[in-house]
């Protein structure tokens, strides 16, 4: 296993991270897992002797119920080392201030946490989402405070856009904030938009970058091909959305690739599009989740899966997002003063 900086920060994290949004299967998220106690701690032990020191949960994975088998899972025997992350900011509660990004809501949903997690601290506290009714500066005040009093170590955002991010960082420099050291983004194969804005930010901001759902909802793991019926043992069978399918037929053509690749390497899919994942300029780690020993065992494959130059560029081409303006003409007339950021999304489109 590979360990590599969070972002700007000393922390040094595995390369994959365990997830757990299949932890309890509560409400909506029965439709992806519904791990029990006694498999999550078989899962969090099967990972720990892999050499994973993160797991990633939220507060509204299972309405609380998997930060609470987390927490009750690892007790006493948490492994050494083990970090655990978790977020806020959705929905937890029938009140009109039970959600956002305010500092009331913000302060007692990570107090909430760290009492479902039994924890004093969580290592890398994160908002969930954007809330554009509460100012910035009021949100980051908060986790500030969190910080400096103890119950969290560092801070992130998650599924923020480009100039959400750019403007948290201004206003922490300004306020004197603790600033995020990290980004959790959507990004696979299937779905490269992080491209555009958020990879780039984290290269040029030294954010880390933590991926969920890299399988693109199973959609990328050899179970779900062209022209055939959908498994019924799958997520999307089950009812779950995300990610959305812009283009079926690029899906399928990206989906034939991975076969390929796969069928080289004599490995799954799965492992292929997570390799692709770990390989990608500022990627930081890959949240790998799971209903079954199996497919975590198979997932944590992915650490030892080299992928060619060639393999990659195979990858690249049928995966390759279109440019979109202003990007394509910087493509065609700033290519000559081109930073390593600026690359990151046209260097493949230059000829």
């Amino acid at each position: 296993m590979e360990y590599r900086q969070l972002g700007n920060s000393g922390l040094m994290i595995s390369e994959l991270t365990l997830g757990t949004m299949t932890f309890g299967g509560q409400g909506g998220f029965a439709k992806i897992g519904a791990v029990s106690l006694a498999e999550a701690r078989r899962l969090i032990d099967l990972v720990a002797d892999a050499g994973v020191n993160l797991i990633d949960t939220a507060d509204i994975y299972s309405a609380g119920l998997a930060e609470e088998i987390l927490g009750e899972a690892m007790g006493a025997k948490r492994p050494p080392g083990m970090l655990i992350a978790s977020k806020a900011r959705f929905t937890m509660g029938p009140g009109p201030n039970d959600k956002g990004l305010s500092r009331w809501h913000l302060i007692r949903a990570c107090e909430a946490s760290l009492k479902r997690l039994r924890t004093d601290v969580i290592d890398l506290y994160q908002v969930h989402q954007w809330d554009g009714l509460t100012p910035l500066e009021e949100t980051l005040e908060a986790l500030d405070n969190l910080v400096r009093a103890g119950k969290v170590r560092y801070v992130g955002c998650s599924n923020f856009s480009g100039w959400h991010v750019m403007k948290a960082l201004e206003i922490a420099r300004r306020e004197g904030r603790i600033p995020f050291v990290s980004q959790q983004i959507h990004y696979t194969l299937q779905a490269r938009e992080a491209e555009y804005e958020l990879i780039p930010i984290s290269i040029d901001q030294k954010l880390g970058v933590l991926v969920w759902s890299p399988l693109a909802g199973g959609l990328l793991s050899g179970k779900h091909r062209r022209n055939k019926a959908t498994p019924g043992d799958t997520r999307l069978a089950a009812g779950w959305t995300e990610p959305p399918i812009a283009d079926e037929n690029k899906l399928w053509d990206i989906v034939d690739e991975l076969v390929a690749v796969a069928e080289a390497h004599k490995v799954s899919a799965a492992q292929i599009a997570l390799a692709w994942l770990l390989g990608r300029p500022a990627v930081t780690t890959v949240i790998i989740g799971g209903r079954t020993e199996a497919q975590i065992k198979d997932n944590l494959g992915a650490a030892n899966v080299k992928l060619t130059a060639a393999e990659r560029a195979r990858l690249d081409k049928v995966s390759l997002p279109t440019l979109l303006y202003p990007y394509w003409h910087q493509a065609q007339t700033a290519n000559d003063r081109l930073g390593p950021a600026d690359l990151s999304l046209i260097k493949p489109h230059l000829r």
